[in-house]
């Protein structure tokens, strides 16, 4: 294995062979590191949040971190840094094309982020992260409201009662489980459903489509 990852050359290759493997694959795999490197990975995009954007409010800083650091945002950034052609999976998850998840490929990154941390040190991991981020933040001054946010807004303005959110069911096994929820609208009879490898993505996917319906009824009634 190229013992070098984000530029970064580890002086301990044991700890980036387990940041790249899946649980799938052995007792010895990333979920660890992953738990660690998505602390960091918040602290020093919100860092850099924080100076790059000195006038925006703490929601937006909230909003803009979130879109930054999302399980999409990292898979992307995984890709092109192709951690997906070095990830070590179980044969199940490779028959199943486990290296081009995005849930996988986010994980891998959160945990190569703390296996730079624990072979290199504070600063050096900093570095690394404000490189990969730096023209991201820059780039997302005008980040836009997430479904949720958008709906809700919506709702305030003409008064009517926020949207309920149901987790109607829970799909697949643990390391491939799929959320599906509920977005139900009762004062405009609108009900919409999500399905995402994560409760929270899958509720956004049913607001996206609350909030199409909930402006057309709206708008009817307007």
């Amino acid at each position: 294995m190229n013992e070098s990852v984000f530029g970064h050359r580890f002086t301990d290759a044991g700890l980036l062979r387990r940041a790249l493997t899946h649980r799938s694959a052995g007792h010895e795999n990333n979920e660890r590191l992953e738990f660690l490197g998505d602390a960091l990975l918040n602290l020093f995009v919100a860092e850099l949040v924080y100076e790059l954007h000195p006038r925006a409010t703490e929601g937006e800083m909230t909003r803009l971190r979130a879109a930054l650091v999302n399980g999409a945002a990292l898979a992307e950034m995984a890709r092109i840094e192709e951690l997906g052609d070095r990830l070590n999976l179980g044969a199940g998850e490779l028959k199943s094309g486990g290296f081009r998840r995005d849930s996988i490929l986010a994980d891998a990154f959160e945990a190569v982020v703390a296996a730079i941390y624990l072979d290199a040190g504070w600063q050096e991991c900093r570095d690394h992260v404000r490189r990969l981020f730096t023209a991201r933040v820059q780039a997302g001054a005008h980040t836009p409201k997430d479904a949720k946010t958008r709906l809700q807004e919506l709702l305030q303005a003409h008064n009517l009662p926020l949207p309920a959110y149901e987790l109607v069911a829970a799909h697949g096994e643990d390391h491939a489980r799929m959320f599906e929820v509920s977005c139900a609208i009762g004062a405009l009879a609108v009900r919409t459903g999500g399905i995402a490898p994560s409760r929270r993505a899958a509720e956004q996917i049913a607001a996206e489509e609350a909030l199409r319906l909930a402006q057309a009824r709206i708008d009817d009634e307007t």
